[in-house]
């Protein structure tokens, strides 16, 4: 055992003798492997980075939530339609304890786009129509102030309650709660004065929702204040309806449940194309990860074909390499080296120079993906895993493009080969 161990070492001694001989080459030949793995190991961190932000983003609203949107395929039920969109009293039917008995919240929402205006700030945002139970479903805190009040509703009061970013851009460090803002729904339209009622804590965004640069309305004020939300059959539109099931277990049977009131409230029958969908939390969060997943996966297979081309250069020089040793193969041959000696020398050169490199190649990797966290437009997460990868497969690619010119050399005749100019 210690004498294999011995040769071992001296067969790395000279492959790295034989490396050092020529240092330039050596890291020209390294920089194809270099490049290689810290491209896989770049990209597939990004990919990791993007599916974790993803999955998070999605995890955050609860997978317990099921979203219920409208859609508009040109036909008129009973009590709504796709004219007539989802309604209040679809959302009454919902919220009625023959609707959904394995719900814990269920929240409509009304949304409107439109201009907010106080002093000489003037922009964009969303205003989110909605009730009391708003917060407690999307998990949101108040940092100032009071949210919107089942009184606020009835009223249907000109209250608003700000995003942290809005409120940032609209008063800066002051406390708005008291002041006065405008809301126009379009250009030209007459502006509404609302009374800000609370300030939201910075949050941070969703797949689904963007608290921060949203405000919050009653949904009755939204409805007839902000927009005329009434449908061809004269009944109050909502743009969607979040359904919070009471756990996970239950989120089935109260997806079933949804199904069948909206069903009944629109007069749809066993044959008949729904003009409303149920989105499930789950179901998206297992898609997303499947679909970053399958992405990783190409960033990585792009990045490896570095990789070959590196294993190519590396062939290539240790060609070269046995063609100026020709000489000394032949004068280790007739000395008495065996075939399987020669094979392991140029062998372990070539597996050296691709672990080398690779080692570089993690490192640069690495640094790559720290810049890009830097930036702040991207997440990168390195993994073991990927790292593990790019050296296994420069392992890989030295090995196996190391095998046709440490064959070469070993081929070699000793006569032929001391004969060698």
């Amino acid at each position: 055992m210690f004498t294999q161990l011995a040769d071992l070492l001296e067969n790395i001694r000279v492959a790295l003798d034989g490396l050092l001989s020529n240092k330039l080459r050596s890291a020209l030949t390294m920089l194809g492997v270099i490049i290689g793995v810290g491209a896989v190991i770049a990209l597939m961190s990004v990919g990791e980075g993007a599916q974790m932000q993803i999955t998070d983003q999605i995890s955050s609203a609860g997978t317990n939530l099921l979203v219920v949107m409208p859609m508009n395929i040109g036909r008129v039920g009973n009590g709504g339609s796709s004219s007539g969109g989802l309604t209040m009293d679809d959302v009454k039917a919902l919220v009625a304890p023959s609707g959904v008995p394995d719900a814990a919240l269920i929240v409509p929402q009304y949304n409107v786009n439109g201009q907010i205006i106080y002093g000489g700030n003037n922009f964009s945002v969303s205003s989110v129509g909605t009730t009391p139970d708003y917060l407690a479903l999307n998990s949101l805190a108040l940092a100032e102030g009071d949210f919107i009040s089942a009184r606020d509703i009835d009223r249907r009061a000109t209250v608003v309650v700000l995003g942290a970013q809005v409120a940032q851009e609209l008063f800066g460090d002051f406390n708005p709660v008291g002041q006065k803002i405008r809301i126009a729904v379009a250009a030209g339209t007459q502006k509404t004065s609302f009374t800000v009622i609370g300030v939201l804590e910075e949050q941070g965004g969703s797949m689904l929702a963007d608290a921060d640069n949203s405000v919050f309305v009653p949904i009755s004020t939204a409805q007839t204040k902000l927009a005329n939300a009434r449908n061809a059959l004269g009944k109050l539109t909502v743009s969607r309806i979040d359904v919070m099931a009471a756990s996970q277990s239950q989120v089935d049977a109260a997806y079933n449940q949804i199904q069948a009131v909206l069903n009944e409230q629109h007069g749809i029958g066993p044959l008949d194309d729904a003009d409303f969908s149920i989105i499930n939390q789950a179901s998206m969060l297992e898609m997303a990860t499947s679909i970053t997943g399958t992405l990783t996966v190409f960033l990585g297979a792009v990045a490896g074909i570095s990789l070959l081309v590196g294993g190519i250069g590396i062939m290539n020089i240790m060609l070269v390499s046995v063609t100026e040793r020709t000489r000394e193969i032949g004068l280790r041959k007739a000395v008495g080296a065996r075939k399987g000696d020669v094979l392991f020398q140029f062998l372990m050169e070539a597996v050296i120079l691709s672990l080398i490199g690779g080692s570089i190649g993690i490192l640069v990797g690495i640094g790559i993906g720290q810049l890009v966290n830097l930036t702040g437009l991207l997440t990168s997460v390195v993994t073991v895993e990927s790292v593990a990868l790019a050296v296994g497969f420069s392992f890989v690619i030295g090995l196996f493009f190391g095998i046709y010119p440490a064959n070469q050399a070993a081929g070699l005749n000793p006569i032929e080969a001391l004969r060698y100019e």
